[in-house]
């Protein structure tokens, strides 16, 4: 569902020396590369702290050598968008589940809120990911989406985020859970990427941050490969209303059928490919349509 460009793959150069081993004391006071050392990174999501996908990642990333807290919502916050609670004297409901757990009573942005204000303050937070969420976050499920709302969150306050998805099987939701290990794997292989592309410096540019939405093909068969995309102007969910009796209406969603055009999230999904969008915070209009809704405007007084 979106533009096609492979990433490169990611190669491991192995260097030998002839040079006799050092010691131990010697090993031990080597400085790790940059690229090599364990980030700090501040784990959430919108399904829950105990949810499959965080775990999944969780795992994968402190097998990974980094330093993983979970910071979520205590229960299923899906839709909560970017919505948090900043209110002088608003209390919050926190439980230390485990040395490297948090459960918030609140919206995946109030656990971002809380986790870099409380549970990581006064450290480097090298990164934010949140999820893998249970179904993609594509089109303009992306506006709604807790998972994302939970990287803009911690974009707003300067750190680099990412959102990712693991694609909903609507026959087998059982396959989804399945390939989420294999998201986490790809998650950490990004990270990775982002580690020694920044050179010791911020793993992304200022205010940026990444929306990954993982394929599920049938037979949980690998992803045909990485697209750089852009989010999809279509809309995913149709609505209607039946009448209950009195003031009550039933909701009744559908997904729409459709790929979405080319160089859409949408269309990398239906391809089969790894869908990763860059974005930020910005809601500013695009130079086209900001200037021709200017244009309208101008002379106002």
């Amino acid at each position: 569902m979106k533009p096609n460009r492979r990433c490169a793959a990611f190669l491991a150069t192995v260097v030998m020396t002839t040079a006799a081993l050092p010691t131990a004391s010697a090993v031990a006071a080597a400085p790790r590369p940059d690229s090599a050392r364990p980030l700090t990174i501040l784990l959430s999501n919108d399904d829950g702290y105990s949810a499959p996908g965080i775990k999944a990642v969780f795992d994968k990333l402190t097998a990974a050598g980094h330093d993983v807290t979970i910071v979520a919502p205590a229960a299923n916050q899906s839709g909560a968008s970017a919505k948090r609670t900043v209110e002088d004297g608003h209390q919050v409901t926190a439980k230390k589940v485990s040395d490297k757990v948090w459960a918030v009573d609140g919206t995946p942005a109030d656990s971002v809120l809380f986790g870099l204000g409380h549970v990581l303050a006064g450290g480097k937070v090298d990164l934010v990911v949140s999820g893998t969420n249970l179904g993609q976050n594509v089109g303009g499920i992306v506006n709604n989406s807790g998972t994302v709302g939970a990287a803009v969150t911690a974009i707003d306050l300067g750190v680099p985020a990412i959102a990712v998805s693991t694609e909903f099987d609507f026959d087998d939701m059982r396959k989804t859970i399945a390939n989420m290990p294999a998201t986490a794997d790809f998650v950490t292989r990004l990270v990775a990427r982002l580690q020694r592309t920044a050179r010791g410096g911020r793993l992304l540019p200022r205010h940026a941050g990444l929306n990954v939405n993982y394929p599920t093909r049938p037979g949980l068969a690998a992803p045909t490969g990485v697209a750089f995309t852009r989010q999809s102007r279509e809309e995913l969910f149709g609505v209607i209303y039946e009448p209950s009796g009195g003031d009550t209406f039933t909701m009744k969603v559908s997904y729409a059928d459709t790929e979405g055009e080319a160089w859409s999230d949408l269309a990398a999904l239906a391809r089969g490919e790894v869908s990763i969008t860059p974005i930020d915070a910005d809601w500013t209009a695009g130079p086209a349509t900001y200037g021709a809704t200017t244009a309208r405007l101008g002379g106002l007084r």
